[in-house]
């Protein structure tokens, strides 16, 4: 579904501003792969780095919190829950033989707004399981819920185990009639635990596009198009504030207090957001939603994206607009990639091998890597990578320019197969670098290869990530 475009000048913010802004993002190295801004229910500009696009699915992370949230709003809406009702009454055949009065006194509320009366981070002991519920219902309670705030992906879990007790249905299926397809969006993926539950706090992938469909919705406070998805009461309950995440030293806009799975900012503004720089950011008072696509490496740099929306959009409405009006056109700027251009063109220095079909055994590493083949043909190259387990793919590049494909690579909680763009170039006379952006992610994979007549060397390399680090391996040329 379109969202309507305009120009700046037309909704009170100059050109000159938003050009600072992207400077600014450029001059301080924020790897912002993709950004939406909505003024008025219209994009007023957006841009996307090479390859990334607006209507390509990312996975969101913790932003996913902020669906299952809608979701729950929703349910209540419709009677199937309360948000008063209790944790443990929805699982009868999961909750421990002795209930701890804390455990007894936690509700969706709590869920909800992050308060559950855990101490710690309990993400590990729950999903290192096959049962989730039953994990965090084994857990010691140590705080009474409702005083005590800290931030808990496995609590936004049990909304989803709790709305598909109360429905019937699973988080995608309850919503694809009610939130999705209403918006726009086409059925999307959302990974799931180990029992098939989706995993409500993590694992869903949407468009850009629809993220903004969905920040509009919480703009108009929960219609869509004149449409009513979820009730105004909701979205109201949902920004205000329930948990006191303030901290000596927090960011400013980590530390207004949370919400129903959305941080509040600054001057009324609330956001979802998610692992390397997710964001939904909508502001009522100043009617504008923000959606951002990005690869940071922790989440610091999220809030200097968001002090620089304050300072150079929020803070620069209807100040002095220029005569001169640029449509807005001129504001999709091509940025450069965050990492090493590849695209120069660089050619095989080794003329002897043109032409090589070559198997590497390898040494064991942490990928299962068993074996490598690089199969050279002049401009063309791929490389066949098989492991352990059986399960092998083959990529795909050229030196010349880049290739699209599909290939398996992490999302959140699993593998997938999805769109990768791949870069190859010889560094030196023996050196390959190779780059693969998984544009459906925040990842980018650098493989650096040192050949000899006998061996490889392989150095690992990606930008970010939860699960997986740089390491090194190598291999012997295999006979034959």
């Amino acid at each position: 579904m379109m969202i309507p475009k305009d120009i700046l000048e037309n909704q009170g913010l100059s050109t000159e501003a938003l050009l600072t802004f992207y400077r600014k993002i450029e001059s301080l190295n924020l790897a912002v792969n993709g950004f939406m801004l909505l003024q008025n229910g219209k994009v007023t500009a957006e841009f996307w780095r090479e390859h990334y696009r607006k209507d390509c699915e990312q996975v969101l992370f913790s932003l996913s919190k902020s669906f299952t949230s809608i979701a729950i709003g929703i349910a209540w809406d419709e009677g199937y829950l309360g948000l008063d009702d209790q944790v443990v009454t929805y699982f009868p055949d999961k909750r421990p033989d002795a209930v701890s009065p804390y455990l007894e006194q936690m509700t969706i509320h709590h869920l909800l707004s992050m308060n559950t009366g855990h101490h710690a981070n309990i993400y590990e002991a729950v999903v290192k399981q096959q049962d989730w519920v039953k994990a965090f219902l084994s857990l010691e309670v140590e705080h009474e819920p409702g005083g005590y705030y800290q931030y808990s992906t496995p609590a936004t879990y049990m909304l989803s185990a709790i709305l598909q007790r109360a429905t019937g249905e699973g988080l995608v299926d309850f919503l694809m009639p009610r939130l999705f397809e209403p918006l726009g969006i086409p059925r999307p993926s959302w990974e799931t635990c180990p029992l098939g539950i989706a995993a409500g706090g993590m694992g869903l992938s949407l468009s850009a596009e629809s993220v903004a469909n969905f920040g509009l919705m919480l703009l108009h406070k929960g219609s869509f198009e004149g449409r009513r998805i979820v009730s105004e009461r909701y979205v109201e309950l949902a920004a205000a504030e329930h948990s006191d995440n303030r901290k000596e030293g927090a960011p400013i806009d980590a530390a207004q207090g949370y919400g129903y799975q959305f941080h509040r900012c600054r001057r009324g503004s609330y956001r979802g957001d998610g692992a390397f720089g997710q964001l939904c950011f909508v502001s009522p008072q100043h009617n504008i939603v923000i959606v951002a696509n990005c690869s940071f490496s922790s989440m610091r740099p999220l809030h200097t994206l968001l002090d620089l929306i304050y300072e150079q959009i929020i803070d620069q409405l209807d100040v002095n607009p220029p005569l001169t009006i640029i449509e807005g056109a001129a504001l999709n700027l091509r940025f450069k990639r965050q990492f090493a251009d590849l695209s120069s063109g660089a050619s095989n220095t080794l003329l002897d091998w043109r032409k090589l079909n070559r198997s590497y055994k390898m040494a064991d590493n942490p990928d299962g890597v068993e074996k490598i083949i690089v199969n050279l043909d002049d401009d063309e190259l791929e490389l066949g990578l098989l492991y352990r387990d059986g399960w092998k793919q083959s990529l795909p590049f050229q030196f010349s320019k880049p290739v699209e494909a599909k290939a398996v690579f992490w999302k959140d909680l699993s593998l997938h197969l999805q769109t990768v763009v791949t870069y190859a170039a010889w560094r030196d006379n023996a050196t390959m670098q190779l780059f693969l952006y998984y544009i459906e992610t925040p990842y980018v994979v650098d493989y650096t290869f040192r050949l000899d007549e006998a061996s490889i060397d392989v150095q690992f390399d990606i930008n970010v990530s939860m699960r997986l680090s740089s390491y090194r391996m190598s291999g012997s040329l295999e006979a034959g």
